[in-house]
């Protein structure tokens, strides 16, 4: 009868340790997937956003003054939703989408950058009635986030820099690129106003 206690005494005293030991075995995949389901998240955030930062700053500079480069500037913070800065400012939760990242183009009926750009928005409307200037006739604005010139996709940074490692046991996002996004639509009036 003795035995018995001192078997059980043992068998208490082996297992104290047991659950530390499970829990450092769970808590490294469990944080895995939370960081991994928190990134993954982001990445969708920031595509369906990039989205809709080139619909609106391209909405805006079809009725903007495309030689007031205050305009555009201001079209551009707007787009990365940041209207209090007025130099600079970033995509919520993406910091590699900023305002110069935004790419606003002008374009003529074929589709390329007019040769020479009409002076200002009453030049232009003369230009697209005049059979003879058609190629400095805006008729399209092209907007995009992108990266310097020629435009080139701007890399995605994950948050956690557990995901922008490389390694046999690591996942390395870093060779994403964050879509171009590029809209084009019809040219309105560029900010033409009569009488002015």
């Amino acid at each position: 009868m003795k035995i018995l206690p001192l078997a059980f005494n043992r068998l208490q005293f082996a297992q104290r340790g047991i659950a530390a030991v499970e829990f450092a075995l769970v808590i490294m995949p469990f944080f895995m997937l939370l960081f991994g389901a928190m990134e993954f998240g982001r990445l969708m955030y920031l595509w369906n956003t990039v989205q809709e930062v080139t619909r609106n700053a391209a909405r805006q500079a079809v009725v903007t003054d495309f030689t007031n480069t205050n305009a555009i500037a201001a079209i551009k913070l707007s787009a990365v939703f940041n209207s209090t800065s007025l130099t600079s400012g970033t995509l919520p939760g993406v910091p590699q989408v900023t305002n110069a990242t935004i790419s606003i183009i002008y374009l003529n009926a074929a589709g390329t950058v007019p040769a020479s750009m009409p002076i200002n928005p009453g030049d232009n409307i003369a230009a697209c009635m005049d059979a003879t200037r058609t190629d400095s006739c805006i008729k399209f604005v092209q907007v995009a986030v992108c990266a310097g010139s020629p435009c080139v996709a701007v890399s995605f940074v994950p948050m956690i820099s557990l995901f922008s490692k490389s390694g046999t046991y690591s996942t390395n996002l870093t060779g994403l690129k964050i879509p171009l996004s590029t809209v084009r639509v019809p040219a309105e009036n560029l900010g033409f106003q009569p009488n002015t």
